[in-house]
């Protein structure tokens, strides 16, 4: 198999090109190492990826372009078999800053693909990660309770979380949502006119190794970093809201599942953890120092723009259509989590 990653060397993409790669397939990666310098990182966290995975395997080439230009992407692309998409602006907060770079990243780059592909002798199969704020705040029109240390959905109609067919219509959504909405319909769209086999993953809170979480990208490694490292921790909010949490192996399982299968010429799909796999930022935070065996330094804001009480996948289509559950439970993944950080800290002192 032939396989193009774009934005392979980034925390998904890294950890595609290596299910790949360690499967004999031909990885490419395309990637213009934008990540450390959009949130002042040290360059060694760009560069820590690239070297895990060229010191690993030999079947992976890294090409370094942007997907905003067409001719990179075609370059990159004449060969594969499949696109995974993974290239974005991720964040909200810088969404709201710069809203045309968010726009020319996550629109426009993603048209960019589905024309590459398009015009592709190969006809790749493409796989968009896509995210759950393109339901917006139609999420928090649903009824929520509090309990002790979260909220939960108090409607029965949602207690095994959004389904793929919630509304994303009439409400705020955030230039990042709107961006991010874009693409997920382009990829659809390729599907039904031009006769692209396509994948859309709305995905909740992706966690894992090799994850250089901050705070406006990445929550829960962001606070298993700060707690190691002895870092302020910021809560916007009172800290009970709940994400379902999904290990990134179990991600790239699904997205696996969706290109080997034959029944499916394209497919939509909410993953997370499910609601086997939900914390509350409260929650985590005990969960990563029991782990780390320290105390987090914890601050409280006011809620952010965008932010969700509560968003909890429905999984239950990639259950039936891709026969497929997430293995990684949340104590396991927290813990891995926290051991990586933990052997890694020269990585964090910035």
């Amino acid at each position: 198999m032939r396989v193009l990653i774009t934005g392979g060397l980034g925390f998904i993409g890294s950890h595609v090109a290596e299910y790949y790669a360690s499967r004999d397939a031909d990885v490419t990666i395309l990637d213009n190492l934008s990540r450390a310098n959009q949130y002042n990182l040290p360059d060694k966290t760009s560069l820590y990826n690239l070297n895990h995975l060229k010191s690993n395997y030999v079947n992976i080439q890294f090409v370094k372009g942007d997907i905003r230009e067409t001719g990179d992407l075609f370059e990159a692309a004449k060969d594969a078999e499949v696109i995974f998409h993974l290239a974005s602006q991720v964040a909200v907060t810088s969404s709201i800053k710069n809203p045309r770079l968010d726009f020319e990243i996550n629109a426009l780059g993603t048209f960019n693909v589905l024309e590459t592909a398009r015009k592709s002798s190969t006809a790749p199969i493409v796989i968009y990660a896509s995210s759950n704020k393109v339901y917006g705040l139609n999420v928090n029109k649903i009824p929520v309770e509090e309990k002790e240390t979260r909220y939960s959905f108090a409607s029965e109609d949602f207690r095994e979380g959004i389904p793929e067919d919630l509304s994303i219509d009439l409400c705020e959504h955030t230039p990042y949502g709107c961006s991010k909405l874009a693409g997920d319909l382009y990829v659809q769209d390729y599907a039904s006119v031009y006769g692209l086999k396509t994948g859309v993953f709305r995905m909740s809170c992706i966690y894992g190794e090799r994850q250089f979480g901050v705070e406006d990208q990445g929550w829960l490694a962001w606070f298993t970093i700060a707690t190691v490292m002895e870092k302020p921790i910021t809560i916007y909010g009172d800290g009970k809201q709940v994400r379902d949490i999904l290990h990134v192996s179990d991600l790239v399982r699904v997205y696996d599942a969706f290109v080997r299968s034959r029944h499916l010429k394209s497919g939509l799909f909410n993953v997370g953890g499910g609601l086997q796999n939900t914390l509350s930022l409260l929650e985590a935070l005990d969960l990563i120092e029991k782990y780390a065996n320290k105390k987090a330094t914890l601050s409280f804001e006011e809620p952010r723009l965008g932010d969700q009480k509560v968003y909890i996948s429905n999984i239950e289509k990639a259950r039936y259509l891709l026969d497929w559950r997430p293995k990684i439970g949340v104590n396991e993944g927290l813990e891995r989590l926290v051991y990586w950080v933990h052997t890694n800290k020269e990585l964090f002192d910035w």
